[in-house]
């Protein structure tokens, strides 16, 4: 399932699928102003560094290359 997300006026709510031991319990909304969201964002790119993106991952998790092979996310 892809995370759903819809703007409300000055905020993103976001449908999360709540799992406990692999297995769903729960599709849970998460309502976060837009500076949550910007500061939501750079935790998880601080927390996945290093990983390699997933096939279907969106455009921001491509890896980009710079002049001389340095490569970031």
């Amino acid at each position: 399932m892809g995370l759903r997300v819809r703007r409300e006026g000055d905020q993103l709510a976001l449908t999360l699928r709540v799992a406990r031991h692999g297995q769903h319990v729960a599709l849970a909304p998460l309502i976060l102003t837009l500076d949550e969201s910007e500061l939501l964002h750079a935790g998880l790119c601080y927390a996945l560094d290093g990983e390699p993106p997933p096939v279907n991952a969106p455009e921001c998790r491509k890896a980009i290359r710079y002049p001389g092979g340095r490569q970031q996310y």
